[in-house]
């Protein structure tokens, strides 16, 4: 049987898709050069500012394939390469898909089969996606000359707008960090009798139940220590040692691939019962 997640179908699609990019991509830096030498910029200029440009969209561009590495094992390659190339990242892709697989029963830890599933969490990763994008040009404009002009009225409210926008993007990250620790992904099976066959109730419907298949533990707040830790030397040496300055926007990438390192180490060098160690023990019931 021809795997529906990756058809010719679904090739044809993502070429479009890259091809529709790169070609808005080509359209924009040919457009903004032109203007650039119009304005009497320095070719110089334009080429670093070019360079620099295309050195930046290398440390998000790092996050985004590990993104795509974590949705391929569950939706294939094919629907986060289409996703990813267009908007999208680690923490929406993955809370989206998870919910979605979560309600109908599934998991991003196991091969989807069911095109009904598949579909549903296409949806559930694009709506919520072109959401924004259709929301922001209405009131972002309004919002932000509204907040713009509350909080730049002195020094102290310039220092409280920094604040607040710090603490709304701590409270995301925590949540989102919260849940991963805390929760748990559980599947519906049936239940089965002592034979191995389904249970039915007097109406003659299978009995189900949710069965733990992910939970946290001690490795995952090990790996969470070590990023932090990880991601605040890498910021300390690159503001301290002038030379490594440049490297400060690969700080996230870097302390993510550096975590995965030290979860794998961990794994290999703890001992078994402390390395599976989880908060809920996978295979048990909700």
């Amino acid at each position: 049987m021809e795997n529906f997640k990756e058809t010719p179908l679904m090739y044809g699609v993502a070429f479009m898709v890259i091809a529709f990019i790169f070609a808005q991509s080509f359209f924009f830096i040919i457009k903004s050069w032109k203007h650039g030498k119009e304005l009497g910029i320095k070719k110089e200029t334009l080429v670093n500012t070019v360079t620099s440009s295309i050195l930046f969209t290398v440390p998000p561009a790092i996050s985004i394939l590990v993104t795509v590495f974590v949705l391929a094992k569950a939706l294939g390659v094919i629907l986060p390469w289409i996703r990813l190339t267009v908007i999208g990242n680690l923490a929406y892709e993955t809370v989206a898909a998870e919910t979605a697989l979560n309600n109908l029963g599934g998991s991003l830890s196991k091969e989807i089969t069911d095109p009904g599933q598949f579909s549903t969490v296409v949806w559930a990763m694009t709506i919520g996606s072109v959401f924004p994008l259709t929301f922001l040009p209405i009131v972002c404009k309004k919002l932000q000359k509204k907040i713009g002009g509350a909080i730049s009225k002195n020094e102290k409210t310039a220092k409280l707008g920094d604040v607040l926008s710090a603490a709304a993007f701590i409270g995301i990250i925590s949540a989102f960090i919260a849940r991963a620790i805390n929760g748990c992904t559980a599947i519906t099976e049936p239940v089965l009798d002592a034979a191995g066959n389904e249970v039915l109730n007097e109406a003659g419907e299978r009995v189900t139940q949710k069965v733990i298949t992910e939970s946290a533990g001690l490795l995952s707040i090990l790996t969470l220590i070590f990023a932090i830790l990880i991601m605040l030397l890498i910021i300390f040496l690159c503001r301290k040692v002038k030379f490594l300055e440049k490297f400060e926007p690969f700080a996230t990438p870097l302390a993510m691939f550096a975590a995965m390192g030290c979860a794998v180490i961990f794994s290999k060098v703890l001992p078994e019962n402390l390395a599976s160690f989880t908060w809920y023990e996978i295979g048990g019931v909700l």
